[in-house]
């Protein structure tokens, strides 16, 4: 069994301001948007080094993505930065007319997604977002796993002309994933083989993915666990090839089950290869303020509840 090693703690959102801070250096078409949470996103090194490249738009993220909308047209890339909440439910209408609908090239990078924002609470905690963002007609949504691989998602996604919706986090986790690991858009990750079960996850959930395996393995559950760090366009094609070894899945997810990952791998396996499925996600609610383990306990968004869902999944084989 493969093992990972946790590098150090890093949070993701420090990882998106390194990739931008790298972009500042390599592409001069990328420009930078801020809705008064420049410290929040980790912007200050870009700043620093182009200020003439970055706006300060305040608390008005409406206008931000309407900015950043217009900047597409002279050819300028724009990254927006705010809270995950504030970059999708505050500003929808503004995203579907004037960049979804528009194909216009405007990456939303957005922090603080899920339960682990913490103590701020329920307002503050989306857990819709990736829904909102997946119906959307071409936008891409990543949510990525860790430090380096989301400041590898960050340099890749300016590569990629088209609307792009990156999701990342506020608190320090594993870092896991290699530092020079290429990031491709819409491929999954095998991270471990596996023929009993198939766990399937994303963001934070997919470092207790890995420690679920190895609890597994323990009782002698051989579990396959694959990072979809793209959740669309979704790897069909990986998860079906898993799927058809090991009978059965559990997808693992920081959302709301109605509408995340979880779904868009149901509707896959419905319509091309159906098996029994278990959801790691919350169930139809709102979040509450805690520390992010505390929630993460609370709301079974860990690698505990993954091992109790892969031994009920495979029951249902």
């Amino acid at each position: 069994m493969k093992k990972y090693t946790d590098t150090g703690k890093k949070d993701t959102r420090s990882g998106f301001g390194a990739g931008l801070a790298y972009l500042g250096r390599t592409n001069k078409n990328v420009v930078a948007l801020c809705a008064d949470l420049i410290g929040s996103l980790k912007m200050d090194e870009f700043i620093a080094e182009n200020p003439e490249r970055f706006y300060q738009i305040g608390i008005a993220e409406a206008n931000m993505i309407g900015i950043a909308a217009g900047l597409t047209i002279g050819g300028k890339i724009p990254f927006t930065g705010t809270f995950a909440n504030f970059s999708t439910g505050r500003v929808y209408d503004q995203i579907r007319q004037s960049v979804a609908y528009s194909d216009k090239n405007v990456k939303i990078c957005a922090s603080h997604a899920g339960l682990t924002l913490g103590e701020d609470g329920a307002t503050h905690q989306i857990l819709e977002d990736i829904g909102l963002m997946k119906m959307l007609p071409g936008m891409v949504v990543i949510n990525t796993c860790d430090y380096n691989q989301t400041k590898a998602a960050t340099i890749a996604i300016a590569d990629y002309h088209g609307p792009v919706y990156l999701r990342f986090g506020r608190p320090a986790v594993a870092n896991f994933t290699p530092p020079d690991a290429p990031f491709e858009i819409g491929k999954a990750l095998l991270l471990q083989e596996g023929t009993d079960v198939t766990i399937v996850a994303t963001g934070h959930l997919v470092w207790e993915a890995l420690i679920a395996a190895e609890e597994l393995a323990e009782k002698g559950i051989s579990a396959e666990v694959i990072n979809i760090h793209t959740i669309k366009p979704l790897d069909e094609a990986a998860i079906l090839a898993s799927v058809v070894k090991t009978s059965c899945i559990v997808t693992a997810e920081e959302h709301n089950i109605l509408g995340g990952l979880g779904e868009s791998v149901a509707r896959t396996l419905a319509s091309k290869h159906p098996v029994p499925q278990e959801f790691i996600g919350t169930n139809d609610t709102f979040g509450e303020s805690g520390t992010p383990a505390q929630l993460m306990e609370k709301y079974g968004l860990n690698a505990a509840a993954i091992t109790k869902a892969c031994g009920k999944v495979i029951k249902r084989k």
